[in-house]
């Protein structure tokens, strides 16, 4: 079963500073809640462009987890995608949009996801992992507006 994340924030900054940001792995461990010991394993220069794989860890309950991704789709100033190809979930999409809006920019995160283990994973959903992806985008939203205030 799939299931959407979507959340849209509004940062009052020029659309080309707001995605060059989001656009450098580095900035993605800032914006990730600490619980999650988030670590990138991919050498620098990680370059964000289509076809770019970065590998990192993070922690799920004290449980060490390797995270590959592929940046799928790349348009400078527009969107990316990044797309897990092996990690904790059957299917991890994420679409980032960046639009100009008045005294900003827009971003929309757009989250498609499967979790594995059937009918485990849509209890697992359920009872804490829905909670916890909210609880991670409310984190990023926050540290965002504290970023860019």
């Amino acid at each position: 079963m799939s299931h959407r994340l979507e959340r849209s924030t509004f940062i009052p900054r020029p659309r080309r500073e707001v995605f060059q940001f989001f656009a450098n792995a580095h900035n993605l461990g800032r914006i990730t809640p600490p619980f999650l010991n988030f670590r990138i394993l991919t050498p620098d220069p990680i370059l964000i462009r289509a076809g770019a794989r970065i590998d990192y860890t993070i922690g799920l309950y004290g449980i060490p987890m390797k995270w590959k991704t592929l940046i799928e789709e790349f348009v400078d100033d527009s969107h990316f995608i990044d797309l897990q190809i092996s990690g904790p979930y059957k299917l991890w999409r994420h679409r980032h949009e960046f639009h100009d809006v008045q005294g900003g920019t827009s971003m929309t995160d757009t989250v498609d996801y499967q979790l594995p283990l059937g009918p485990l994973g849509r209890i697992a959903h359920r009872l804490f992992v829905r909670a916890q992806l909210r609880a991670i985008f409310d984190y990023r939203a926050k540290i965002i507006r504290e970023l860019f205030p």
